[in-house]
């Protein structure tokens, strides 16, 4: 493979819920090493990058048995999966008893099976790593004890929520620090120097087996959120930060390995600093769903190599599905929106089919849902015209301003930006809210100039003609309906 796109798109699966999917379409147990060819095309679409397999690694059945008896889960279950069934719960995949695909989904033979048929096709594959806990009955808790963080008796007596014993020793529960811990997991600890080998060396291997790595709740493991978390219980402060110290260890035999980190709290720069590729851009994701432009424009005037190591979306499998969340309309303008900005954009299975149920990551099933025609092949035609566009590939992003008039103040729920590559310009500009839209975007090419210039609709056949003076002086005027775009290239 080649080295990672600038702004690759990264196509999101739950991959116990597609293989059981799978299976009932073929009528015989599929595994990863065993997917039809028909079955990779559908998911290795023009446009798409890398594949996430969510969940591929052995889950924990200490963890099943506590997901069983918790009967707030279990509601939350039911109320995704009516008719759930026993055998529908398989455990979370962020309980991880051993960095092992599991045999279940086809072991290692099955995942390097599965990357080949990616390679095939120029897609990456991406994984999993649970940098912050582990399952209580995955092997460190008895030979590597060093890489948890200890309590002691008094501690399991006074809060047996956040403690338990195993082997004789206390550990104290996977937490954060604003929520209570959580009951399935054992709480890694950052600053000892045993895992953070340990670490590096899990790492290494989810890198042999794949292209990049999604860290989950990568900012725990920063030292200033570590300690503010554990205090003294962690122990002394290394002098180096987690992601400092492991990922140029990674990257020394793996130097193209692509760290993608799940991040909050507007940590995301900082993440970027200690080595990672893209961070999650749940900002643009509030603003998106909640706000409107002028939030969504001041948010982009954010320096452009920031915004190039950021994920956007719309959804994925901790967030509610976008149909569920947005009207259709909205839902299409938003997906403009952020598969043309600059950075990494993240689409999850079942998005382009207007899927409203999320599946907790618990369950193996979920239920059946219409599939919406329409929204489908928008979002491959959208995804196939981004890609043949060439505009994230080797392009320059610019965040446009859009101007008005004193009595029509409309222009302020415009939202544009440009792309340039040599050979190539393109224009979008999205309307945010739902009533009508009037203004002028001054383009940025200079050699508009001297003549009429074609723009022409990327999803549709729509053509406009323009006088390029007026492009460049007073910009081009546009008329948008609410939640509509123009998706443009612009002839030189």
């Amino acid at each position: 493979m080649t080295a990672w796109p600038e702004h690759p798109v990264i196509y999101e699966i739950n991959t116990l819920i597609w293989l059981g999917e799978l299976s009932r379409r073929y009528g015989h147990p599929v595994t990863l090493g065993e997917i039809p060819e028909a079955a990779w095309d559908e998911v290795a679409l023009p446009g798409v990058d890398a594949v996430w397999l969510m969940g591929v690694w052995e889950r924990s059945p200490a963890g099943l048995e506590i997901a069983l008896r918790d009967a707030s889960l279990q509601e939350s279950f039911r109320a995704a999966l009516p008719d759930l069934r026993p055998e529908d719960v398989a455990g979370s995949p962020y309980c991880v008893r051993n960095y092992v695909v599991d045999t279940f989904l086809g072991g290692p033979e099955g995942l390097a099976a599965a990357r080949a048929q990616l390679v095939a096709r120029g897609v990456r594959l991406i994984l999993d790593y649970v940098p912050n806990h582990i399952a209580p009955d995955h092997p460190w808790l008895t030979e590597r004890p060093g890489c948890l963080v200890q309590g002691t008796p008094d501690d399991l007596a006074r809060d047996p929520a956040a403690f338990l014993e195993t082997g004789g020793k206390v550990f104290a529960r996977g937490r954060d620090p604003y929520f209570a811990p959580w009951p399935d997991v054992v709480q890694l600890n950052a600053f000892s120097d045993e895992l953070r080998t340990a670490a590096v060396d899990t790492l290494t291997s989810i890198a042999d087996q794949a292209d990049g790595v999604r860290c989950d709740m990568a900012m725990l493991l920063m030292t200033d959120v570590f300690a503010k978390t554990w205090g003294e219980r962690a122990g002394t402060a290394p002098a180096e930060d987690f992601w400092p110290y492991t990922i140029p260890k990674v990257r020394e035999r793996h130097p193209d390995f692509l760290f993608v980190a799940e991040a909050y709290w507007d940590l995301e720069w900082a993440l970027q600093q200690q080595g990672f590729d893209h961070c999650y851009d749940k900002r643009l994701y509030d603003r998106l769903l909640h706000e409107g432009a002028e939030s969504v424009h001041g948010h982009l005037q954010a320096d452009v190599r920031y915004q190039r190591g950021l994920v956007r979306f719309l959804e994925n499998h901790d967030e509610p599905r976008a149909a569920a969340t947005l009207s259709p309309e909205r839902e299409r303008a938003a997906a403009v929106t952020i598969a043309t900005l600059s950075g990494a954009t993240l689409w999850h299975e079942g998005q382009f089919e207007g899927r409203k149920v999320r599946p907790p990551v618990f369950l193996s099933r979920r239920p059946e849902e219409p599939v919406d025609k329409e929204l489908l092949a928008f979002h491959h035609q959208l995804l196939a015209a981004v890609a043949s566009s060439g505009m994230r590939t080797g392009g320059e992003w610019q965040l446009l301003d859009c101007t008005g008039w004193p009595d029509n103040p409309t222009h302020e729920n415009l939202v544009a930006w440009s792309w340039t590559t040599d050979s190539r310009r393109h224009l979008v500009v999205v309307n945010l809210s739902e009533q009508p839209a009037q203004g002028r975007v001054r383009l940025p090419w200079t050699d508009l100039r001297g003549g009429s210039r074609q723009l022409t609709e990327l999803l549709s056949e729509l053509t406009y003609d323009r006088d390029g003076d007026e492009l460049v002086d007073a910009g081009l005027y546009v008329e948008l309906e609410g939640l509509r775009w123009h998706l443009l290239a612009v002839m030189p």
